[in-house]
């Protein structure tokens, strides 16, 4: 009974409804400005005085280099698709595959981190409120009940909750708005504080100003965390109202920019004011700031009553956070690996799916005993190469026009940002090659294990295959397997010989020739588009097809099916070693054809009478 819950397939609806593009970026906003419950406290630890100034780097890098370059992902992949398709299609063959399943590997390293520190820093703001005290003083157990409550939620059944969004958002936003206001009346009426922050700042960098801006530039990648949301606003595209697509791009490009500098502002000031009038001992693990510098500052200066509030705000939205990369990885996995042939079944599945990631969540918040600062790096890396190799797509689709060199440059400064924050901090890259590692071998593993599942639907004949097969005397219609050179009538008088005589077939009896020719063998699935031709006194039917062995078969079964007889295929044995030819059929579509075109109709066909005869000789 439990097995069949949990593999239960829901249909999925194609359509789904959208709405004003303002609605979505409450959506989008639940990952993008949920940042800011955690985001200024690792500022301040990665810069100290200087995280403002390294903050304004960000921002910079927001407008100025990331907007863009996500215009233009929109742009090229307007049904929300992202950066990694632009990817796939920039690539042919197993290298365009090999890049995808790299980037689900960093892609779900920041879907996860996403839901793990969210529950991280939720925690914090639950033991940290006065409120609460002591009473549920037991960090990792609580972020561990946070993230089964929403495996929980999933596997009963999540569905968009654009309302819902917009409520915790706005709220969100407006509370942080009062929070920034009333801290910075108080800075203001404390006139010494921003020329003593300044004068400090000064003494402790030797009064050099360049060196300053030289240390926040090379700071800012340790704050990419506010960076975070813009392949999530490319992924909600399809829930954006537009009458056009151009209207519907244009409606994308109103999200992105609005959210970009709604998070700029918040960034800016947030940074600037916990700066300021928080102690430096508050932001360290343990203190009263760590993972919930505004929330400290709520407290501090608008009462418990109103930090409470902003507290119970806080929760939800970094719940709502891990809820939207909860469902980023379950719309991105079996988007992309079971068309690949590279998933297991389950994977298909939301339930089972959904278990698996929470599982991986329970582990990583243990391995970094659920604290936030921790996770940061792990999270950066994430987005960040994601940003980097949407640039690098971009800048690559564009190369041949002017622009190019303005996204060239832009991906020369994500990249570096990347690699410093991988070499600054490791960790976030050894669990992206750990995912990496464990979506590869899993997709190795699938993609033998279904290497004979007939995966080639539907099978379509021309006009003039459907005349060969209906001119067939006895109906019982014999195959020739041949792998043209040439071409000519001499060829197939020579081959319509040698089959003749090696497998003790009259000159009475009819034979077609069958020419499967390869196309991307990386593809799994795909449809067969089946043309006859005539060449001398021969009937010869025409494909293409990633996996040869797979089309005979679908071919044969379509022809019995038309014909309601059991047709005959006659192959030549293939010469080497069978490893080899098992390897050159999972990866390039070719190999022993007779023995897999054979094992897959046993698979499909368990009755013997009944399946297509196959001969080797």
């Amino acid at each position: 009974m439990f097995l069949k819950w949990l593999f239960e397939t829901k249909k999925e609806h194609t359509h789904h409804k959208t709405y004003s593009w303002w609605r979505v970026m409450c959506l989008t906003g639940l990952d993008y400005f949920s940042t800011l419950g955690y985001q200024p406290g690792i500022a301040f630890l990665a810069g100290g005085l200087l995280s403002p100034i390294a903050t304004l780097f960000i921002v910079i890098l927001t407008l100025f280099g990331a907007l863009p370059i996500y215009k233009e992902v929109a742009k090229q992949s307007p049904h929300g698709q992202g950066s990694i398709t632009i990817i796939e299609k920039l690539f042919p063959g197993w290298r365009s595959k090999s890049s995808v399943l790299i980037l689900l590997g960093f892609a779900t390293t920041d879907f996860i981190i996403t839901i793990t520190l969210s529950a991280a820093d939720a925690t914090a703001h639950i033991i940290e409120n006065p409120f609460v005290g002591h009473v549920l003083n037991h960090k990792i157990l609580i972020t561990l009940a946070i993230i089964a409550i929403l495996c929980f939620i999933f596997l009963k059944g999540f569905q968009e909750a654009i309302t819902t969004a917009i409520i915790v958002v706005f709220s969100y936003l407006i509370l942080n708005f009062v929070i920034v206001i009333r801290t910075f009346y108080e800075i203001i009426q404390n006139s010494n504080s921003i020329p003593l922050y300044f004068e400090n700042l000064l003494k402790l960098h030797h009064n050099n100003v360049f060196l300053i801006l030289g240390l926040s530039a090379l700071l800012f990648p340790k704050l990419a965390l506010g960076l975070s949301g813009f392949e999530t606003g490319v992924t909600v595209m399809p829930l954006i109202k537009g009458d056009t697509q151009e209207k519907h791009i244009k409606n994308t490009f109103k999200l992105l920019i609005t959210a970009a500098i709604i998070m700029s502002f918040f960034l800016i000031m947030s940074s600037f004011i916990t700066t300021i009038l928080i102690e430096p001992d508050k932001f360290q693990a343990g203190g009263e700031a760590n993972g919930r510098a505004l929330a400290y500052l709520a407290h501090k200066y608008l009462g418990h009553i109103f930090g409470s509030i902003y507290d119970i705000s806080t929760i939800c939205i970094l719940g709502l956070a891990g809820a939207s990369a909860m469902a980023g990885l379950l719309n991105l996995i079996p988007r992309y690996l079971p068309i690949y042939g590279m998933a297991p079944d389950w994977a298909k599945q939301r339930r089972p799916l959904t278990l698996v990631i929470t599982l991986i969540s329970f582990l990583v918040t243990l391995i970094f005993s659920a604290e936030v600062d921790a996770q940061a790096g792990a999270y950066a890396t994430g987005v960040l190469v994601l940003i980097s190799s949407a640039a690098i797509a971009v800048t690559i689709s564009l190369w041949k026009q002017k622009k190019a060199f303005l996204y060239l440059l832009i991906s020369i400064i994500f990249s570096y940002t990347t690699i410093a924050n991988i070499f600054e901090r490791p960790e976030g890259f050894k669990i992206s090659v750990c995912f990496i590692a464990l979506i590869i071998i899993i997709s190795l593993i699938s993609r033998i294990y279904r290497s004979t599942e007939l995966r080639i639907d539907p099978v379509i004949f021309d006009k003039k295959a459907l005349e060969f097969l209906k001119n067939d005397k006895d109906q019982i219609i014999r195959l020739i397997a041949h792998r043209p050179r040439y071409g000519t009538i001499e060829e197939y008088n020579i081959k319509d010989y040698l089959a003749r005589k090696r497998h003790n077939l009259t000159d009475n009896e009819q034979l077609i020739f069958i020419e499967i020719e390869r196309s991307d063998p990386s593809q799994f699935d795909s449809s067969l588009e089946v043309f006859g031709q005539t060449i001398g006194k021969h009937s010869i039917l025409k494909a293409k097809s990633p996996a040869v062995a797979n089309a005979v078969a679908a071919l044969l079964l379509k022809i019995q099916k038309i014909t309601k007889k059991t047709p005959h295929i006659y192959f030549g044995w293939t010469e080497g070693s069978p490893v080899a030819c098992a390897f050159k059929y999972i990866f390039w579509g070719e190999g022993d054809v007779a023995p897999t075109t054979r094992e897959i109709l046993r698979r499909e066909i368990k009755d013997d009478e009944n399946r297509p005869f196959v001969h080797v000789s």
